[in-house]
């Protein structure tokens, strides 16, 4: 099902970046980031990311302009994840520290998509132990789901009856610039490397 979701995810985002071949072609060539991108298709992403309302770990209200005031890489999961977003969540602190090794300041952001076990004090002790300057954001269903269809995001609540549950989710990191945006997406293929070579490389340009 987590395949399935997956897959779903990256019809919406590959339809909404960059509409059909030619179309992408043609904004590449205008495009100040083209040479860090992966692929056409990630250009032009202006529909997504946008205005968000949710509560960090230390049980603060913050908005996205607060929390993305320098670049990040914005992951949506849960904390009570098996392995997917542990793993996801470690390669993209892996990522960080490269960065901040090159001198560049990233924010790792962690944005749950299950507030009804993740409060502020669960995301504080699932995110300091993937990095300490990871930021865990939560809020009502209604916050969350809100900042899930900015970032076009899928989640699903898997009905057990119990409290361990599972969720299917869609597993993009989103790398977000100050004053521009969205710029690019990466996928759970891409390795630390690879995020920290792009995520320098549109920085750098910026």
């Amino acid at each position: 099902m987590l395949k399935l979701y997956a897959g779903l995810a990256v019809v919406a985002i590959a339809g909404l970046l960059g509409g059909t071949a030619l179309v992408a072609w043609q904004q590449r060539s205008n495009d100040p980031f083209a040479d860090c991108r992966s692929s056409a298709v990630a250009g032009g992403g202006g529909d997504i990311g946008g205005p968000f309302t949710l509560v960090d770990e230390n049980n603060k209200t913050v908005t996205d302009q607060e929390v993305l005031s320098k670049p990040s890489l914005v992951y949506f999961g849960y904390s009570f994840c098996p392995d997917v977003c542990p793993l996801d969540g470690a390669r993209n602190a892996e990522a960080v520290d490269l960065l901040k090794a090159q001198g560049l300041n990233v924010t790792p952001v962690f944005i749950t998509i299950d507030p009804e076990r993740d409060t502020p004090e669960v995301l504080k002790d699932f995110t300091e132990n993937l990095h300490p300057e990871m930021v865990g954001l939560t809020g009502t269903p209604e916050q969350v789901q809100v900042a899930s269809r900015a970032y076009k995001t899928i989640y699903r609540k898997q009905e057990t009856g119990d409290q361990y549950y599972m969720m299917d989710h869609s597993t993009f990191t989103y790398l977000m610039l100050p004053g521009i945006g969205f710029a690019d997406f990466f996928t759970r293929d891409d390795t630390a490397e690879q995020m920290a070579k792009r995520t320098a490389c549109f920085i750098e340009k910026s």
